[in-house]
């Protein structure tokens, strides 16, 4: 996950995450937390749709978070909501896992396009993990209430 996702998540702005992660960089090794490098920046900078208010957040190289890694920013972020989100986000990594599990033939199939696409199969985990939070949400009932 990027570091500005997390950020609205926990409800904080993207520099005060950044802030907190450079003060305990030893928290977050290479497999907890990475760094875009130049080109992978201007890739990804080149291929979002972003608004003239979201360019601001685009100066500097975002922060990528594993699982591992988004775990350890709760501790980082030490803040209830940052514990609540944290628990959210971990809930439905532990469901795709589970559900992915379960699809054995579909399991080798995405671990298949996650080698050969790399960066690219990142938007496709971000779907699966929408949709399975989407049928987690009560549904909202449309029209008048009579009291």
């Amino acid at each position: 996950m990027l570091d500005r996702d997390l950020a609205i998540l926990y409800g904080v702005e993207t520099r005060v995450l950044k802030q907190a992660v450079n003060r305990n960089l030893d928290r977050f090794p290479v497999d907890f937390m990475f760094q875009l490098n130049q080109r992978e920046f201007q890739n990804w900078r080149s291929q979002s749709v972003i608004s003239k208010s979201d360019r601001m957040g685009l100066r500097w190289r975002p922060f990528v978070f594993t699982e591992q890694g988004v775990a350890m920013l709760s501790s980082v972020l030490n803040s209830k909501r940052a514990v609540q989100v944290n628990i959210q986000i971990m809930r439905t990594f532990t469901k795709l896992r589970k559900w992915i599990a379960g699809h054995d033939g579909l399991r080798k199939k995405i671990e298949a396009m996650e080698r050969k696409y790399d960066h690219q199969f990142s938007a496709v985990f971000e779907t699966i993990k929408q949709l399975l939070d989407d049928k987690q949400k009560p549904v909202r009932r449309i029209g008048f209430l009579r009291g």
